[in-house]
């Protein structure tokens, strides 16, 4: 006899099966009806009170509460739906589903304990007006290839709301190019911007897919500029789009170029059970192979030939397109490849101008950009050949993915044969379970030096230094390859100890990457086979520095950081799993493989579909891009880089790191050369960290429409582009196209000017506006609070204070000097808005002071009172402007006054607060070269920066929602907008 809840099970998935894809109906009789198809057992489950019986013992994972999670996150996400008029992803939406499936009230309640509404963000676009030809509507005609994927990730465990997820996002890009039925030829370019190894190839295969059903039929994927990588997205696609019979095209299974491969015996590529021709949709004809980029068809032509059922009507037209086999190709960037390929598009008989075809660029920013100069009046190789393919092909879409997206924006819009995403640029949210350059930083955190503990600092928990001398002293690599075999050993722990089951982690890797060159791989190559060799990892020394290792590091990282896996109590409960862990890693005694094309250095392959891999990867350029590095786990990095792209682009530490987030460590340089200066490669992550949080930012705020209109186009988005450090640009200078920032509104949000002038005479000026202000303070200092909930405590000092109207502030703003103007004059333009439309009435004025009778002072003015001063200095690296200045405590109580904080928690502070108030935050700061000319407290006004930093009003908006002006300008090498120069860092 049936179990009553695989027959619940049973009726229950028919119900929603026969509910998927369209609206939400009455499920007490959807479920009667798919009862009297299913044995007379069934009956007493046919209703909703054995339904809420059924979810009032259930937990989140059970088998029922996953088939309706499934379906509520599908309604929940999808976009315009006939049967509701509600926004997405909210509360109104999911109160209409039940409405519609006419539950009741305790019903409603036990699902939404169970399976809340997800409010995760969606994609952020900015975007030009298009015209809309992808509705749900066009979507219900022929999907095939999209249904398949999405049923597909499901199997292999997707969470439904990843899937939902995926969905939304690949109908934003999907919508946006241009209709392949269209009577006018129309060529969309747009870029996707996403995350390092965050999923950007599943975004894009399914948008291929989309775009197959939708009737584009012929897909290029350029896909990297190594064999590897293009390899590599290749057997993706095959994998998880193609599918098998689409493969082999009635050969036998030992004939597929995936005979050997793991996955294809095991059968986990797609299968539709039969070509999809015979089954009433297309075919994907395969122009390339795993082991094959795209080579000259020769008298094969005809295979890029499509065929049309109606031969006087257009390809593009939907009698034709839809009954004809799409092709797909996955081609490296390489100048030959290309080159051919252009060569025999120009050859075959159907009309190019009638063909839809979409160009997929992976890692758009890599050799697909224009990096000669515009007055050359030429392209770069690889520019020359995808301008050419775009030229050729007037129904052609161009879509860019990549994590950098800076050089993609700086391309000259105005150049309509190259690739700036002129119609869209669209930012992937983050996605649940990454790790990545946050996560490695601290960022935005208020803990003092010395409060981080593992538990809540990032860096302290993952990160390790390597010091000055690595070139001689192995000791660090030796600690992070010790590293390696221990958290090896805990991997297999947690699949035996902690219930994972054997194979669990099929892969545990480690990166090693200090250089580009060939030759110091083989050198590099040596001394880590060396340190292998001479480890001891079965032995009494191997032990005791391992023990050490885990009690000082493994075991209290992982006591707060595990996440609910296994950790062992102690190094003796691990011991019984070092001894295998080293033998996995050093068998074959191979337990370094380099990865770098020396044919001469036979290492072994770093193929990871077909093998569990645990070895140390030591490499450089083929492991610095794009190419995913399974099981990653130790990195140990020196590896320097002049542009943050780049540099971003060699974190193959990023990605998804389940069942063992905690145990990952990266080994990085902190002293290390690049030309004729010392760089901190921990600073320089930190800084590109700070530089792509900023645009994804920006690009969240201009996202919003106003009136129903974009804020801004994508040929707007370069002054968007921060840069933390001199040395570090975004990208190659040659890369960028040049654009001034007009204007800043930033309502609510705090400002903190760097630039401050050097010569005596401008500070000596600066300083007399300031006395005044200075002057009209409160004679004592006023204890001043801000109690902020997310970091648990309480931001207090001391304050003099003081009220100055906005025309009185305008005015000295308007009079200072600086070293370069164009840094403040975008603010300047903003407070002048506000100040003209009496946005903004007054300002508070805090002169923050030391606590304590011997805190620094200095006397100013003619009566000779005494402020408190701080010590801050010009950044070297940033000379001559000046680094952070604020304290963060200082910044609670300014956005409170300002009214960006809805509640100081402390009386006094809320007696400060009104409406059309800023508020302005003085610093009067001594340079490290002055301090000792400060004679009786008092010191030269010309030798006195008094700096300052401003939130004004949170309601001081526009009056149509915008919030920036630009000006664009010529392209020139010099090109970058130096944004963290006009915003805080």
């Amino acid at each position: 006899m049936t179990a009553p809840h695989d027959l619940r099970l049973r009726l229950h998935s028919a119900a929603l099966a026969d509910l998927d894809g369209s609206r939400p109906k009455h499920l007490a009789k959807a479920l009667a009806y798919q009862a009297d198809d299913l044995p007379p057992e069934v009956e007493p489950h046919a209703c909703e009170a054995d339904f809420r019986d059924a979810l009032k013992a259930a937990h989140a994972t059970d088998h029922l509460v996953e088939l309706w999670r499934r379906q509520l996150t599908k309604w929940d996400y999808a976009e315009s739906p006939g049967w509701s008029i509600t926004e997405p992803r909210t509360d109104e939406r999911r109160a209409e589903i039940y409405r519609l499936l006419r539950i009741e009230d305790a019903t409603c309640v036990l699902l939404d304990d169970l399976i809340p509404v997800s409010k995760a963000a969606g994609p952020l676009v900015i975007s030009d007006t298009f015209r809309p030809w992808y509705t749900p509507e066009s979507q219900r005609s022929r999907p095939y290839y999209w249904p398949a994927y999405r049923r597909l990730l499901t199997e292999k465990g997707w969470p439904a709301q990843a899937v939902a997820e995926l969905d939304t996002a690949t109908d934003r890009v999907v919508e946006r190019l241009a209709d392949p039925t269209g009577e006018e030829a129309y060529q969309s370019k747009g870029l996707v911007v996403g995350y390092v190894q965050s999923g950007k190839t599943a975004n894009f295969t399914g948008v291929i897919a989309k775009a197959f059903d939708a009737g584009y039929r012929l897909v290029i994927v350029l896909g990297g500029i190594i064999n590897t990588l293009r390899a590599q997205t290749q057997r993706r696609l095959d994998m998880e789009l193609v599918g098998r019979e689409n493969i082999l095209r009635g050969s036998s299974e030992s004939e597929s170029d995936y005979a050997d491969d793991p996955a294809w015996q095991a059968g986990r590529f797609l299968s539709f059970g039969d070509l999809p021709s015979a089954l009433g949709a297309f075919d994907i004809v395969r122009m390339t192979t795993r082991d094959d980029d795209y080579k000259s068809l020769l008298q094969g032509i005809t295979a890029l030939e499509f065929h049309k059922d109606r031969p006087h009507r257009p390809l593009y037209d939907p009698e034709n397109l839809h009954r004809c086999a799409a092709r797909l190709m996955v081609v490296k960037k390489n100048k030959t490849v290309l080159t051919k390929l252009v060569k025999d598009l120009g050859k075959i008989k159907t009309p190019l101008d009638q063909i839809p075809v979409l160009i997929i660029d992976d890692e758009s920013d890599e050799a697909s950009v224009n990096t000669t100069k515009p007055e050359a009046k030429k392209r770069s190789a690889i520019n020359e050949q995808i301008s050419k393919l775009l030229k050729m092909l007037p129904r052609a879409q161009y879509v860019g993915y990549t994590a950098t997206p800076f050089a993609n924006v700086f391309v000259d819009p105005s150049d309509t044969e190259d690739i700036f995403p002129k119609d869209f640029i669209i930012s992937l949210p983050r996605p649940a379970g990454y790790m990545g350059a946050r996560d490695f930083h601290d960022l935005d955190s208020a803990l003092e030096e010395g409060e981080g503990t593992f538990a809540n600092s990032n860096e302290k928990a993952h990160v390790r230094d390597i010091g000055s001398g690595a070139d001689e002293d192995d000791t660090s690599l030796r600690e992070a390859m010790d590293m390696f075999v221990l958290t090896a050993a805990m991997k297999l722990y947690r699949e035996e100890v902690g219930g994972l089951g054997d194979g669990h982690f099929r892969h545990h890797t480690m990166l090693v990457h200090e250089s580009v060159r060939t030759n110091d791989h083989r050198e590099l190559y040596d001394r880590v086979l060396d340190l292998w060799l001479n480890a001891g990892y079965t032995g009494p020394r191997g032990h005791d520095r391992l023990r050490r290792l885990f009690e000082t590091d493994v075991a209290p990282v992982s006591a707060v950081r595990a996440d609910g896996y296994a950790v062992p109590e102690t190094y003796d409960d691990l011991l019984p799993y070092v001894g295998p862990a080293a033998m996995r890693i050093g068998r074959d005694d191979k337990p370094v493989i380099v990865v770098n094309g020396d044919k001469y250095l036979e290492t072994g392959d770093a193929d990871f579909d077909k093998r569990p891999i645990w070895k140390i990867l030591v490499g450089g350029q083929l492991l610095a891009r794009g190419f995913t590095i399974e099981g990653l786990t130790i990195s140990y990095f020196r590896r320097r880089a002049g542009n943050a792209s780049a540099l971003m682009q060699m974190g193959r530490w990023f990605g998804f790191r389940r069942g063992y987030r905690d145990l990952v460590r990266l080994y990085l340089g902190r002293s290390e050369n690049l030309r004729d200066k010392e760089i901190d490669l921990y600073e320089a992550f930190h800084a590109l960290c700070l530089d792509e949080e900023a645009f994804r930012g920006e690009l969240e705020r201009y996202s919003v429409l106003v009136d129903g209109c974009p804020q801004i186009t994508p040929d707007k988005v370069p002054p968007l582009v921060s840069q933390h450090l001199p040395w570090l640009k975004p990208t190659s200078p040659n890369k960028m196209y040049n654009a001034r920032l007009e204007l800043v509104r930033s309502a609510g949000r705090w400002e903190e000017p760097t630039a401050y002038p050097l010569k005596k005479a401008d500070l000596a000026r600066n300083t007399g506006l300031w006395v005044p202000v200075l002057e009209s303070l409160s004679r004592e200092a006023n204890s001043y609070a801000c109690h902020c909930a997310e970091e648990k405590t309480v931001h207090r000092y001391r304050a003099l204070t003081g009220t100055l109207c906005a025309d009185d502030l305008l005015a000295i703003l308007g009079g200072l000097s600086w070293e370069h103007p164009q840094h403040f004059t975008p603010h300047l333009r903003y407070i002048e808005e506000i100040t003209r439309k009496s946005l903004v009435k007054d300002w508070v004025v805090l002169a923050p002071q030391h606590a304590g009778a011997h805190g620094k002072t200095v006397a100013l003015g003619s009566e000779g009172r005494r402020y408190s001063w701080f010590e801050r200095d010009r950044r070297r690296d940033r000379y001559p402007l000046f680094g952070a200045i604020s304290d963060r405590k200082h910044r609670g109580v300014a956005h409170r006054i300002a009214g960006a904080l809805s509640d100081s928690g402390d009386p006094t502070t809320e007696d400060l607060v009104a409406e059309r108030r800023g508020a302005l935050v003085l610093y009067p700061i001594v340079e490290r070269e002055h301090r000792d000319s400060i004679e009786d407290g008092r010191i030269d006004p010309g030798r006195l920066v008094v700096a300052f930093s401003f939130v004004a009003p949170a309601s001081a908006h526009s009056a149509n929602g915008r919030v920036v002006q630009f000006t664009t300008i010529s392209p020139t090498a010099d090109a970058i907008i130096d944004v963290s120069k006009i915003h805080s860092v």
